[in-house]
């Protein structure tokens, strides 16, 4: 039941995009078309869930029982680099009309503040308030992934209603009425605050 809960509270209550406001260069930038939407997403969930992985084993058994904290930084940015490299040689190699239309996107995976901070939220004691276990890294990183894969691929069918639309004024079309939405969203999860202490 614990690890259940963990898994809602990361896609639901505490959803990275809607609660924390991170990654939102590609959550609005690739957002204007549910295939890219779910490329970016698949390509996300990759690379938090492996990068996690890594990550943790890397700050557990290496640089906390070396009293290297400090380096905890730099050693995430590099898995995360690696693993985003292998991601966009597979997607060259083998689904190149995805790898063209995320275009610049794609390497910003490395910059994506939401990777990162699942790095360092399994890595530290911030998600449960004591340092995690493996069951509870794994579940607290794929959920998260999944949370934002979630937010961001229904956002992507909004935007194409909103593109299709012959309502919206047109000062509110394209990124003024896509930050307008996600505010309305980021409300609207915000009823499930408070659901799991």
């Amino acid at each position: 039941m614990h690890y259940l809960l963990l898994a809602i509270s990361a896609i639901l209550v505490s959803n990275i995009i809607l609660t924390r406001f991170l990654g939102i260069c590609p959550f609005v930038g690739v957002s204007k078309s549910p295939k890219n939407a779910l490329g970016m997403s698949g390509a996300l969930i990759g690379v938090v869930f492996m990068s996690s992985i890594i990550s943790y084993a890397i700050n557990r058994y290496l640089l906390e029982p070396l009293d290297l904290g400090f380096l905890k930084l730099i050693a995430f940015i590099l898995v995360i680099a690696s693993f985003v490299q292998f991601v966009e040689m597979f997607m060259k190699r083998y689904i190149p009309s995805l790898y063209k239309s995320l275009g610049i996107y794609l390497p910003l995976i490395t910059t994506n503040c939401v990777v990162l901070t699942v790095a360092l939220d399994v890595a530290g004691t911030s998600v449960t308030g004591s340092l995690l276990n493996w069951g509870e890294m794994l579940t607290y990183s794929a959920a998260t992934a999944v949370g934002y894969a979630l937010i961001i691929i229904g956002f992507s069918y909004i935007q194409l209603r909103m593109q299709n639309s012959t309502l919206l004024p047109k000062p509110f079309k394209g990124n003024a009425i896509a930050l307008i939405t996600a505010g309305l969203m980021a409300m609207a999860f915000m009823a499930f605050n408070g659901m799991i202490v």
